[in-house]
């Protein structure tokens, strides 16, 4: 019996539990990206970009990279400088969010955080801007 209560509370705290990452496709990025006012020029850009940072997931957590820090989620931000790490190390947070919150299944702070960061260091900003800046596929089929 006591077995079987844990087992209930453990389900019960699953299931009410929100979802914290999902992975996303393309066009399901493209199409939340409008909603959330990102222009539609940009959004082969924005997800050439999550295709090679992160493979569409929101709750990739880079390796370290060659100065400490770590890149978080779909856009893979820096938290040397856009967001505060969780370990409280030093960090600019230009984006005034927490990188925790970038790991989030609401890309809404990610898609706002990687617009500033475009506005200040424009787009080779990412490392993978070489694979996306050229001819990319046309994001139109993704709203039909």
């Amino acid at each position: 019996m006591k077995s079987f209560v844990v087992f209930l509370l453990v389900v019960l705290t699953w299931a009410a539990s929100p979802a914290l990452a999902r992975t996303m496709d393309r066009c399901s990025l493209a199409r939340e990206m409008a909603r959330l006012g990102v222009p539609r020029d940009q959004l082969a850009k924005w997800a050439c970009i999550a295709e090679h940072e992160s493979s569409y997931r929101t709750d990739v957590v880079g390796p370290p990279n060659s100065d400490g820090s770590n890149d978080y989620g779909i856009f893979q931000i820096n938290d040397r400088y856009w967001c505060q790490p969780p370990n409280n190390k030093k960090s600019a947070n230009g984006c005034g969010v927490s990188c925790k919150a970038l790991l989030s299944d609401d890309i809404t702070r990610s898609v706002r955080c990687a617009q500033k960061v475009l506005t200040e260091q424009g787009w080779p900003a990412w490392s993978t801007w070489k694979f996306c800046n050229g001819n990319l596929p046309s994001i139109d089929p993704c709203f039909k």
